[in-house]
């Protein structure tokens, strides 16, 4: 005697399953291989240069932006020459090493007193970041 189901089952969308599971591993394996590199501070065009720095673990980014009045800014905040000094004081009590990126028309004369302030709050790594020439 032959029996017969009464409802019939249909198992053809269990293969949607697998499909998905090998779509969500290759979307989980493309965001591990890409770079994902977050640059802190304010963006600006730094001059060209064959030599750059190496990774730096942890940096304090002091930007300097060019234009009619260049602005210092200091973990993303807008400060002064003169309010840099304090900042600089927390930042050498954290023990990490200062990049200075500066915009290409920044003047040179408030790159180097930058520097100076830092060195003279007892920085001991103060580095000027570049970009590599096209």
């Amino acid at each position: 005697m032959k029996l017969a189901r009464t409802k019939q089952y249909n198992f053809g969308w269990l293969v949607v399953f697998p499909l998905i599971d090998v779509v969500f591993l290759l979307i989980f394996f493309t965001l591990l291989s890409s770079n994902f590199i977050l640059q802190p501070g304010v963006a600006v065009s730094a001059p060209a240069t064959p030599f750059l720095l190496g990774a730096q673990r942890n940096p304090q980014i002091i930007s300097i932006t060019s234009g009619a009045v260049p602005a210092i800014y200091f973990r993303d905040q807008k400060t002064s020459l003169e309010g840099l000094g304090p900042l600089l004081d927390a930042a050498k009590r954290e023990n990490r090493s200062i990049i200075i990126k500066a915009d290409r028309q920044t003047p040179y004369e408030l790159v180097v007193a930058v520097t100076s302030t830092a060195l003279e709050h007892g920085i001991t790594s103060v580095s000027l970041a570049g970009a590599l020439p096209k």
